[in-house]
C-alpha cells in the first residue's frame, strides 16, 4: 500500500517523492494516476541526477520510455515508467517519471548510460517526435527513412504532398 502524503501543491506525493525530497532532488509531485502509481514531473537539467534515484531507490526495471505531444504547437512529453520487481512481489511498486520540453529546443539528457532498455525507445522518440536525447550512442531514425523530413506524431505535422490536412486545425 503506498504510503500518501499531501504536498505543498495540494497534489498527492508518495514514498519516492518524500524520498527524493529527503534527498534534496528537484522534482515536482503530480499524484497518482488512475491506477494508484506515482507519477512526478521532472526538468530537463534535473533529469541526469534525478535518473540515477529510481536504481538506488531499488526500482530495477525500466518498463518503458515513451513521448507525447502535450497539444498543438506546445510542449512535447517524454515519459518514463519504473517498477520494482523482485520475486515474492504480487503487485510491485511502479512510478512514473514525465519529462516536459519545448518543441522549439527539445533536448533531454538521454538515461542509455544506466538504463540500456532505453535504446531502442529513446530513438522512436526522437523518430516519431523530434525529441533529442543527447549523449545518446546511436540516436538516428528507427522506423521512418533516413530521407523523411518532420515529426509524423507531433499533432502539428503535415504530411508530405497531402495538404488537404492544414484545414483540419
Amino acid at each position: 500500500m503506498l504510503n500518501i502524503l499531501k504536498s505543498s501543491n495540494n497534489k498527492i506525493q508518495g514514498r519516492f517523492s518524500t524520498w527524493l525530497i529527503r534527498h534534496g532532488l528537484n522534482h515536482r509531485p503530480l499524484g497518482l494516476d488512475y491506477q494508484g502509481v506515482e507519477t512526478l514531473q521532472v526538468k530537463s537539467k534535473d533529469w541526469p541526477s534525478v535518473a540515477v534515484s529510481p536504481y538506488i531507490y531499488g526500482f530495477n526495471y525500466l518498463r518503458s520510455q515513451c513521448a507525447y505531444d502535450v497539444e498543438p504547437g506546445g510542449l512535447l512529453a517524454s515519459v518514463y515508467h519504473f517498477t520494482k520487481v523482485r520475486d515474492d512481489a504480487d503487485e510491485p511498486e511502479e512510478i512514473c517519471i514525465k519529462i516536459y520540453v519545448s518543441r522549439k529546443d527539445p533536448k533531454i539528457p538521454s538515461v542509455f548510460w544506466l538504463w540500456k532498455s532505453t535504446n531502442f525507445q529513446e530513438r522512436e522518440s526522437y523518430d516519431m517526435f523530434g525529441i533529442i536525447h543527447e549523449n545518446h550512442p546511436s540516436l538516428k531514425r528507427i522506423l521512418m527513412p533516413d530521407s523523411w523530413i518532420g515529426w509524423p506524431l507531433r499533432k502539428d505535422y503535415i504530411v508530405p504532398n497531402f495538404y488537404e490536412l492544414q484545414d483540419a486545425y
